[in-house]
């Protein structure tokens, strides 16, 4: 579902001009397990994400601003989830707290992290054109096209490999060609830096065990 095809590219290169053939690049992150294109090198900034459960989590946006289109990659590592709340329930019981006032979320806090930044966009002043589950390279994601209060469009992925949260935004102006080149290019790398594809369907569900992360199906490559 995410491939281009060489007409495709050709095509976008054409309806953005030269300029955008010359400076697109095929970027990286091996810290965040992570490639996609961008019109030139991003700019990575460190974030603290709030989470639906309210936890604050360390992550990254890999950002490029081109002339009036936005791109944006936000990766959230969830690795530390459970000890975060599992503290805080800790605290809650020293504090005098018991039953569901010191429920340990961190379960769903996970699980429903890819919903949860998906309702984000829906609070925006922007109308919901587009939303749908998704796979790129087999992992599962939602995605979501909005139409923005000042007429320009934003397209969204919203994935989640291992223990991290990607979200993938670019926002056009009006009537601009949708941006197929970065929105279609987010690939997940191993630790070697190779591109992952599996061979069935990777989901964000929890085996018997509740292990996070879940196993992942055979790769494909």
């Amino acid at each position: 579902m995410r491939r281009i095809s060489v007409m495709t590219a050709a095509l976008i290169l054409f309806l953005s001009g030269p300029s955008f053939a010359q400076e697109w690049i095929q970027y990286a992150s091996r810290t965040d397990f992570f490639g996609v294109n961008f019109p030139s090198e991003p700019r990575v900034k460190d974030i603290v994400y709030s989470t639906e459960y309210g936890i604050t989590l360390p992550g990254r946006v890999y950002s490029v601003e081109n002339g009036p289109n936005r791109y944006s990659v936000t990766v959230v590592d969830y690795k530390d989830a459970e000890r975060v709340h599992t503290a805080r329930v800790e605290q809650c019981r020293k504090n005098g707290g018991e039953g569901d006032a010191c429920q340990n979320d961190w379960r769903v806090d996970v699980q429903g992290a890819i919903v949860y930044a998906s309702w984000k966009f829906f609070q925006r002043d922007a109308k919901v054109t587009h939303y749908a589950w998704y796979v790129t390279d087999m992992v599962e994601g939602h995605r979501l096209q909005l139409t923005n209060a000042d007429g320009s469009r934003t397209f969204a992925a919203i994935h989640r490999h291992g223990t991290r949260l990607y979200i993938l935004e670019a926002t056009v102006p009006p009537r601009a060609p949708a941006p197929g080149l970065f929105q279609q290019s987010l690939q997940f790398l191993d630790e070697e830096g190779k591109p992952i594809r599996y061979r069935a369907y990777y989901t964000t569900g929890y085996g018997e065990e509740w292990r996070f992360p879940a196993p992942p199906p055979p790769r494909a490559r």
